[in-house]
């Protein structure tokens, strides 16, 4: 089972339309794929349309009073499940500070869900925090959206910073640019100064396409609802680069 976390520092750069695209394209390909919303804000169980409520709160699911699987839901799509998001995840740090291991806590979590999915797909809310320093343990690798602004490029070398500081080597970042405007200069600038910057930089970007935004209308993934325009096809060869990134 591989473990990716759409990730980024910063908060509505498409963290949460890349993971409910890319889950829904591993579970269109045959993969056992599990959405994990852990964001609060819910956005990615609005997508599939499922109630945003976890039976006691992330105190429960943290205590491991409850095995984690009655926690999961099934969609309207095949091979693919979700763990929706409660607003008391919130709390989350809290309830992982008074673990023995905290960073390890999502880890263990998902480890008797071996057998169950070939792909765990975490959407993780945007900070720095000890939910993340547990996802980062967790995950195999970050898919990090970015859009091409000083701020964003910014908090990417906060990342890189703080997986040194962690000394995560293992843990790979699949960075990917996101709401690209192809008709701005600075967006060109610095997409190509990032990629420079970084060989973790993935080919596929992310057009800023209305599309995206209809995702909320339809509470679908894109390519369900608009399989052929610009937008969906970005996801289905970002997919396909971070299938290979994974398993390779």
């Amino acid at each position: 089972m591989k473990v990716i976390a759409t990730y980024n520092i910063k908060g509505g750069v498409g963290k949460t339309a890349a993971a409910v695209n890319l889950a829904w394209l591993a579970g269109r390909s045959g993969l056992r794929t599990l959405v994990w919303d852990l964001d609060p804000q819910g956005a990615a169980t609005f997508y599939f349309r499922v109630q945003p409520k976890v039976r006691g709160g992330g105190s429960k699911l943290m205590k491991g009073s409850s095995r984690i699987r009655d926690f999961i839901k099934g969609t309207d799509y095949e091979n693919l499940d979700l763990m929706p998001a409660d607003f008391s995840y919130r709390n989350l740090d809290i309830h992982l500070d008074q673990k023995k291991n905290p960073t390890k806590r999502l880890k263990k979590l998902l480890a008797p869900l071996k057998a169950d999915y070939d792909l765990v797909v975490l959407d993780c809310p945007p900070s720095i925090s000890l939910v993340s320093e547990s996802v980062f343990f967790a995950a195999d690798a970050l898919a990090v959206p970015v859009i091409p602004t000083t701020l964003s490029q910014r908090t990417l070398e906060q990342l890189f910073g703080f997986r040194s500081e962690r000394k995560l080597t293992g843990l790979k970042l699949l960075i990917f640019f996101s709401l690209v405007d192809r008709r701005k200069k600075l967006h060109h600038e610095l997409m190509d100064e990032i990629a420079g910057r970084y060989p973790e930089v993935m080919k596929t970007y992310i057009p800023n396409a209305s599309q995206v935004e209809r995702m909320g209308v339809f509470k679908k993934p894109i390519g369900d609802f608009a399989g052929s325009c610009d937008a969906a096809q970005a996801y289905e060869e970002l997919w396909a680069e971070v299938k290979t990134a994974l398993w390779r």
